[in-house]
């Protein structure tokens, strides 16, 4: 059977791989995760598989945030999700759907964006009254809400940075 096109065994035997021999793509990435060509500036990525304290995530998450870098909060997220269980795991589940979201947006995706946004809103909103590590779950529901209205009525319409969530009010 031929390889598929651009899919030699030379190029299977040179793929990137980490320090355990696992796949992994070693291509510079731009600031919302998208690969490079080689040779490209790179931001760098979150290192993965952190165990981090709540309010680690939460400082890390929201530093990122606040920075324009929602695909790295996400990761950020997404480690707290691996590491968690019960209802720690679906919080911190859905706020890496949130993060993905906004990363969907930013990259010119209103359909992924709105998904996310929802499913990350509909995985946290249990939690709305419990406020857990003190994160304003009932304030991060209506700012998904007010940004997935726009995507609706076709007010962003272009790749686009938008503020993001607030893990804390004030």
């Amino acid at each position: 059977m031929a390889s598929p096109p651009g899919n030699s065994n030379r190029q299977a035997a040179t793929r990137d791989r980490d320090g355990t021999g696992r796949a992994r793509n070693a291509r510079p990435r731009d600031s919302l995760g998208r690969p490079l060509p080689y040779g490209s500036a790179d931001v760098a990525r979150q290192p993965e598989g952190v165990v981090r304290t709540p309010e680690e995530t939460i400082a890390e998450a929201q530093r990122l945030l606040d920075e324009g870098l929602p695909f790295h909060a996400h990761e950020v997220f997404e480690d707290a999700w691996k590491t968690s269980d019960g209802a720690d795991r679906a919080l911190w589940k859905g706020l890496a759907q949130l993060a993905v979201g906004l990363t969907h947006l930013a990259r010119g995706n209103q359909r992924g964006a709105d998904a996310l946004l929802r499913r990350g809103s509909q995985a946290i909103s249990a939690m709305v009254d419990a406020a857990p590590y003190g994160i304003d779950v009932a304030g991060i529901i209506e700012w998904a809400a007010a940004l997935t209205a726009r995507i609706d009525r076709s007010e962003i319409t272009a790749p686009s940075i938008l503020p993001a969530f607030q893990l804390r009010r004030g």
